[in-house]
């Protein structure tokens, strides 16, 4: 095995030559949780029209309810997508927007995500505003400031991340919503990875929007993920894809449910999985989900520590600005210079050569000023130090 890996590592099917340290690009479905879909797909095949005309839609109001409670969010207020960029997407096209109006975003937000922003807005006319958020961070006080110092009597919407991806913060998103909406900003929460790796309570919150996966640190299925809208902004928010239920004959207040439940074909079974992922990554330790952030969280700081002190960098933020991943800047290398077209997934001989000779899966990412490569790791349970202790001495001997 490639790393120590942990008791826990037997209930996923990763590759055990690899440290894998990035389950927070796809995450990664545990075994029980993929037989459950599988069961749900034989059920789908032996009859698919009753499954997807009767029993999908009681068993996708069941898992609503599941997922409602543990997120803290109305399941009236829910929907399932494929993916919160999907989320994203049906919310920003749905916005009435005007020539000279702003859309604000802060220079961490995900590319996908900053590319339907910029979508629309050169669609409409608008202006998308970018608020330079520097990395490393002070505090969560410095964030607020940057945001809200940016906002003016056009700003229309505030796009953010809950779990930033390339420097893996957690924003203060609970004093920017209530500040935002406050000013008639409305607000959409971009939740990726917020969901299991977070405690959640979006009722609580009450941005005008929020989406988020499931298939990362719940570990469910990929495929699944979910938009939830406040009830005053329900009624304006259309799906992406525009089927059936665009004229259901329902009054207007049921169009939400009417439109998003059904959007053309699609194999539900990843959202229908979605509360037995809850449950068995719940069930792996005696805290339950509590236990579960908790052991995550100090393993991404412990891994964050052993990086910091063998590269001899900065600390990039405090460590209540962390959840389960950690981004750490990387010397720089002659060896193994910036590419000059950097993406996530884009060729990198740096990436390559971890792979390659140290059979280690790690992402490297560029800070937003384009200037200095990052390393983001992930802890999820069947991380253990070691894997963090590999990638350091991997990194020493690279650069």
């Amino acid at each position: 095995m490639a790393g120590e890996g942990t008791d826990f590592s037997r209930h996923w099917s990763l590759d055990p030559e690899i440290i894998f340290l990035n389950h927070g690009s796809f995450g990664a479905c545990p075994l029980p949780v993929l037989e459950a879909q599988r069961r749900v797909r034989e059920q789908m095949e032996r009859q698919p029209v009753q499954f997807l005309t009767r029993e999908a839609p009681l068993l996708l109001a069941e898992a609503r309810g599941v997922l409602g409670r543990f997120i803290g969010a109305s399941p009236e207020a829910l929907a399932f997508v494929p993916n919160a960029t999907t989320g994203l997407n049906a919310v920003l096209r749905s916005l009435s927007l005007g020539a000279g109006d702003e859309l604000l975003v802060t220079d961490h937000e995900y590319n996908a995500s900053r590319n339907a922003l910029e979508y629309v807005a050169a669609l409409n006319g608008a202006r998308v505003v970018v608020v330079s958020i520097p990395f490393p961070v002070a505090n969560a006080e410095s964030i607020c400031e940057a945001v809200l110092r940016s906002v003016t009597s056009r700003t229309r919407l505030a796009l953010l991340d809950h779990v930033t991806s390339q420097t893996a913060l957690v924003l203060p998103v609970g004093v920017l919503i209530a500040e935002l909406e406050a000013r008639g900003v409305r607000v959409l929460i971009d939740g990726a990875h917020a969901p299991g790796m977070l405690d959640l309570d979006i009722d609580a919150l009450a941005p005008s929007y929020y989406t988020g996966n499931c298939h990362k640190w719940i570990c469910a299925p990929k495929g699944a993920g979910f938009l939830w809208v406040r009830e005053d902004r329900r009624e304006d928010v259309r799906p992406a894809v525009i089927s059936h239920g665009a004229n259901a004959p329902v009054p207007r207040s049921e169009r939400f449910r009417a439109e998003f439940d059904w959007t053309g074909t699609s194999d539900p079974s990843a959202a229908i999985a979605v509360p037995e992922a809850i449950r068995f990554l719940g069930g792996l330790l005696p805290g339950g989900w509590d236990e579960v952030r908790a052991r995550n969280h100090a393993l991404a700081l412990e891994g964050r520590r052993l990086l910091v002190d063998a590269l001899r960098v900065e600390m990039p933020c405090p460590a209540e600005l962390i959840g389960s991943m950690a981004a750490v800047a990387l010397p720089a290398s002659s060896r193994f210079p910036i590419p000059e077209n950097p993406h996530a997934f884009g060729p990198n001989p740096l990436h390559d050569a971890l792979l390659r000779d140290h059979r280690i899966e790690v992402p490297l990412l560029l800070d937003p000023a384009g200037k200095t490569r990052l390393v983001r790791v992930s802890a999820q349970l069947y991380n253990s130090r070691g894997d963090y202790e590999r990638l350091a001495e991997a990194l020493l001997a690279l650069l």
